[in-house]
């Protein structure tokens, strides 16, 4: 199917509401003062400036803001890794630049921004460190305490002597900077409050509950006394997961001055939580004359803060992809004096898979081997690492489908062979993987009187299509035009759901919609062979369908039962079922499952300027079933776009003198624009997987963006001869003397 998205026209039209848009009486605005150093402690910070200014109505420090909980447990959300989580204003430490030090607090907002410029701070400065390359010899293994992490691996077989001793093999140090989320809709919480007390808090969140859930426990409220919404969510990709500092701090001004307050971030303190780490790592490759991997070797070293031990999965990719014996896998953090690093899009995924990628091309040249056929000749039929079977994997017929439609077969294997006019032309591929996670969900449907189906589950929609994937599960289940159908979402009283993040929400969500509907179903098919005459009396629900707003003998229309003809009959004037999904891990636990594609990529090089222009990709993929092919293939594009931005663009730079990140604004921190984006090919092989989840979904989130930034560094190769290890790929590391 495919079709528009269903939450369109509230967008295009303004009508849809974002969290810094909520109206709400007697509101406050608060303004976030940032600290001005990366390691240290408040000596001293003067207010009367501030408070001075005709409508602040109060500045909340550390040393007058509510009564919070004081133990870490209180501080961690749903997705918090190990360690202490950063607790805003509740001391006088100072752990990152950039951290919030004050909130001011006005009738207006001009008037609390105006008077932030008024605080002073005075501080005592210890000792920092930022860089992961200086302090890469602090090294160290992690917690794996973290949702959705898997430590690497034991080794399997003899990698290093495997190695050592190959005639065929390569060595490579890849290195990728850091990279903050940057969606359109900067982070903002509304908090109004109602007369009885309770919050009503608009978030920009990738989970309602999950905000709830933080809010509660740092501040000791009773569940039922916050309600949080996000009905809609302009971009996350990972910045959502956790509740961001603007949350807490608009609750502490709210509580302490009885008031509703708005609190929203600049884009500067955008770059002020989370980021994508700063990642180090080192590849090694063993092959055969004839392409057989003999050895893999895989070894990261990331940066997380002094708080928490933030973990990705980087390395156990290279376990997961291609057939091979030996494999030795390693994952280490270095903590520095940054804020906690956090989930972006792909996340692991997009620094190993890169470097596996950037290597596997690297041994095709050492081998004199097209890079697609190294790949085919090392296809892994079972998991390697693991030793279990493929839920399903098409990445086969990714190879080909996207091979075919690139036109890989016109491809020269000598780099530098292609040129027009004064541009190098270059094709690379790469190899994208990602897992296809279910969690536990809870949805309800009801069927009222009028044939509306109304559908509900406390999920989010980030942008990525998901009111309109659960309104076509919803209506092909009952057999309703999706007018008729109305799914309910980002409300944390609404049934439980996951956070939304790691490509799970449509398996996961999807499949609790599917099992409401399927409840319905067969109580609406009760009902059915109850009434007065009923031409299904006799009927098997096997042998019944659903089909235009009707209940029917499959493909026979004259025996057949409006649904509400038997709302009616029965005196209802509604129905509902509600559903609890819980993932069948004992069957899932038995399979590998994951997402697959295979990514082409053409570039142009300028040999003077280094500049590079991506001006083909090709992505196939196969992820499942495809709920809504429109919505899915933006997801698909987004990511490819992202992984342009990953490949040649987006670097966050710090200072290491100062420990700040300098470049904290659209203006130096480049996003991949019009300009820089050109044709973009999407393919869904064909797939449909019953292991994963009951509606044959998988998810294609984070699967767009795996393997492009490896595409467009070995294009690059192909083009120039020069291989860069490092992202992004600046014009100063593509130019060579030589080009």
């Amino acid at each position: 199917m495919e079709v528009s998205r269903v939450d369109g026209r509230a967008k295009v039209t303004g009508q849809a509401r974002y969290a810094a848009e909520e109206p709400a009486d007697d509101l406050l605005y608060g303004v976030v003062v940032s600290g001005a150093i990366p390691r240290g402690r408040i000596a001293a910070i003067l207010t009367e400036a501030a408070l001075a200014v005709p409508g602040v109505v109060d500045v909340i420090t550390h040393l007058n803001r509510p009564r919070i909980r004081s133990f870490d447990i209180f501080y961690k959300d749903m997705t918090a890794p190990g360690g202490s989580p950063f607790r805003p204003l509740y001391d006088d430490k100072i752990h990152y630049s950039g951290q919030p030090v004050a909130l001011v607090v006005a009738e207006t907002f001009e008037a609390a921004r105006y008077a932030t410029q008024l605080v002073k701070v005075e501080y005592e400065t210890e000792p920092h460190a930022t860089s992961l390359l200086e302090n890469r010899e602090r090294l160290y293994k992690p917690s794996r305490l973290k949702a959705g992490y898997t430590p690497p691996p034991d080794p399997k077989g003899h990698a290093d002597e495997v190695w050592e001793k190959a005639a065929f093999r390569i060595e490579g140090e890849y290195y990728s900077g850091v990279e903050h989320h940057n969606p359109m809709e900067m982070f903002a919480s509304t908090v109004i409050r109602g007369a009885d007390g309770h919050l009503t808090i608009y978030d920009k969140t990738q989970s309602s509950q999950n905000s709830r859930w933080y809010v509660s426990h740092v501040f000791g409220l009773p569940k039922h006394k916050v309600t949080v919404r996000n009905p809609y969510v302009g971009g996350a990709f990972g910045s959502g997961l956790r509740p961001q500092y603007q949350l807490p701090l608009a609750v502490m001004a709210s509580l302490a001055l009885e008031r509703s307050v708005r609190v929203v971030l600049t884009r500067q303190q955008m770059f002020s939580f989370g980021h994508r780490p700063e990642t180090l790592q080192r590849v090694r490759l063993a092959a055969e004359a004839d392409g057989k991997l003999t050895a893999i070797i895989h070894e990261a070293v990331a940066e997380t803060s002094r708080m928490e031990d933030y973990v990705e999965v980087v390395v156990n990719w290279s376990g997961e992809v291609y057939a091979c014996e030996h494999i030795r896998l390693g994952y280490h953090l270095v903590d520095l004096d940054h804020a906690s690093p956090i989930d972006m899009r792909a996340p692991g995924a997009a620094h190993g898979v890169h470097a596996l990628e950037v290597a596997m091309d690297e041994l095709s040249y050492a081998l004199n081997m097209d890079p697609l056929a190294l790949r085919l000749r090392n296809y892994a039929e079972i998991d390697p690492s693991h030793g279990l079977p493929y839920s399903t994997k098409e990445l086969r017929e990714c190879y080909r489908q996207g091979a075919e439609r690139f036109g890989w077969d016109q491809r020269p294997l000598q780099p530098g062979s292609m040129r027009q006019g004064h541009e190098l032309i270059g094709w690379g591929m790469a190899t994208g993987v990602w897992d296809a996670m279910q969690m536990f969900a809870r949805a309800s449907a009801v069927l009222h009187a009028d044939g509306t189906l109304v559908v509900s589950s406390a999920a989010s929609d980030i942008g990525t299509g998901t009111y309109t994937a659960m309104s076509i599960i919803a209506a092909e289940a009952l057999g309703l035009p999706l007018e008729k159908v109305r799914f309910q979402l980002g409300d944390s009283t609404l049934p439980a759901a996951p956070i939304e993040g790691g490509s799970s929400h449509v398996a996961t969500v999807g499949s609790a919609v599917q099992g409401a509907c399927e409840k319905l179903q067969k109580t609406l098919f009760k009902l059915a062979k109850k009434m007065h005459a009923s031409p299904l009396a006799k009927a098997r629900f096997k042998d019944v369908e659903f089909i235009g707003g009707r209940l029917q003998l499959i493909g026979r229309p004259e025996k057949s039962l409006g649904l509400t003809d038997i709302l009616a009959a029965e005196g209802s004037e509604r129905l509902e079922e509600k559903f609890l999904l819980l993932p069948n891990m004992l069957k899932q636990m038995k399979y590998q499952r994951s997402t697959h594609s295979a990514v082409f990529v053409e570039v142009r090089v300028d040999p003077e300027f280094g500049t590079v222009r991506v001006t083909r990709v090709v992505s196939a993929i196969a992820a499942g079933r495809i709920i809504n092919a429109r919505t899915a293939r933006s997801q698909i594009i987004g990511g490819v776009v992202w992984g342009i931005g990953q490949a040649l663009h987006e670097e966050t730079y710090c200072d290491h003198r100062m420990g700040r990140f300098m470049n904290h604004n659209l203006a130096e921190y480049h996003v991949s624009a019009n300009a820089d984006i050109h044709d973009i090919d999407v393919i869904f092989v064909e797939e449909d997987d019953r292991i994963v989840s009951r509606i044959g979904a998988k998810g294609v989130g984070e699967i767009g963006l795996v393997g492009v930034s490896a595409a467009v560094s070995n294009a690059i190769y192909h083009a120039t001869g020069r291989r860069v290890r490092s992202t992004p790929m600046t014009p100063d590391k593509v130019m060579s003397p030589s080009l």
